[in-house]
């Protein structure tokens, strides 16, 4: 149905929501996108506002803040308790890491190749007696029973992206929960190449965490990030960066009593990054009016169907993709060789040509958005060939 309703719909109209279209082939969404032209609009009048009626609109931002909690919630299928604003992934991230109640002898399972900020958050809990066991994967596709076998009765959290940074690997998310809640392990998911393109209902496939960051996917500003836990968990996380806004009484600056939020939100602590959060929210209202919802995306239909495309124009000039294409892990991300070239040159030259693209892990990566188009992907062989 998904896929019928992808057909449908006029990806034109997406594309003009994005300025940058009117400059630039931009396959760069993985690395940092470019804002949506909602998300300037909504930047620009809260800058109106800020300097020309200070905080007398305070009120009215909050109250949109909260609105976008509840976006963010019905984008993965959540309660809008269950999510917390946070700055971005790594501070999510470090939610758990810090905040887990963890013994010495504890273990925390990772994957080699991970991106740094969901390796080192728990490689700093060497110092409190819990070791991160880091998985290595062959090729491009972790293999879930090579994570399992690492496992044992004192391992607590299996932390793993949604889709492999470098190599756009997608994982069965419900598969990996399925396996560590068996054994008694929770799951935090690293979920920033993933969310605002593929469907993600927590409630079916029951992830305990997940952080991701704005300023990829969802087209949003850096700084503005989403946080989700189970509500079950609430009070398994000791409270961090505890501030005036964790607290029940928040706005009761008089009433000093540690009584927390009964939520996802006594985890922002101070003030919120309410311009970020604002042009945030935009992009999650676009979304949800292009199809994406907990069970479907037309987005993510469209995605892939563009990067097949590209795969095709790519072989076609000799390059060699690494990345999974047409099948249930394939991504936004597309990792591909180009023999006998250099990629750091490559990119370059397509930078110099309104190309945007990366290279991560020695390869070139591209990462369109559902806004690219047939003549985006022939700019890119033709910055590559000339």
């Amino acid at each position: 149905m998904a896929d019928s309703l992808s057909k449908k719909i006029d990806w034109n109209e997406f594309r003009r929501l994005m300025p940058v279209a009117e400059r630039w082939a931009y396959f760069d969404h993985a690395a940092v996108a470019p804002l949506s032209g909602p998300a300037r609009e909504a930047i620009a009048r809260w800058s109106q506002q800020a300097a020309e009626e200070g905080d007398t609109v305070w009120p009215e931002w909050a109250r949109h803040i909260e609105k976008v909690r509840e976006c963010a919630a019905s984008l993965i299928g959540a309660d809008a308790r269950e999510i917390a604003l946070v700055p971005n992934t790594t501070a999510g991230i470090n939610l758990v890491a810090e905040g887990f109640p963890w013994k010495d002898g504890d273990n925390v399972i990772t994957l080699a190749g991970e991106f740094p900020s969901n390796l080192y958050p728990w490689m700093n809990l060497a110092d409190r007696g819990v070791e991160e066991r880091r998985i290595t994967v062959d090729g491009i596709e972790p293999d879930f029973n090579r994570i399992v076998d690492s496992c044992d009765e004192r391992t607590k959290i299996i932390a793993i992206s949604w889709v492999g940074y470098s190599t756009g690997w997608r994982i069965d998310v419900e598969q990996i929960v399925e396996l560590a809640h068996q054994r008694g392990i929770l799951v935090f998911l690293d979920a920033i190449q993933g969310l605002g393109v593929f469907p993600l209902d927590v409630k079916r496939t029951h992830v305990d965490f997940l952080a991701a960051d704005g300023h990829k996917w969802m087209l949003g500003p850096e700084g503005a990030g989403l946080f989700f836990l189970r509500s079950e968990h609430l009070d398994l996380l000791r409270p961090l960066g505890v501030g005036w806004h964790s607290v029940v009484h928040a706005h009761d600056f008089t009433h000093i009593e540690m009584n927390y939020r009964l939520e996802a939100a006594r985890y922002e602590g101070g003030s919120q990054n309410m311009v970020g959060f604002l042009a945030l929210g935009e992009n999650l209202k676009t979304f949800a009016e292009f199809g994406l919802s907990p069970s479907a995306s037309p987005i993510a239909n469209r995605v892939l169907e563009i990067n097949a495309a590209a795969a095709e124009r790519l072989e076609s000039i000799g390059a060699n993709i690494v990345s999974p294409v047409n099948n249930e892990h394939s991504s936004g991300i597309l990792a591909f060789e180009m023999p006998g070239s250099d990629p750091v040159q490559l990119r370059q030259q397509c930078l110099d040509q309104g190309v945007a693209l990366s290279h991560r892990a020695g390869r070139l990566r591209i990462s369109p958005h559902a806004y690219a188009n047939d003549n985006d992907i022939e700019s890119l062989v033709s910055a590559l060939t000339n």
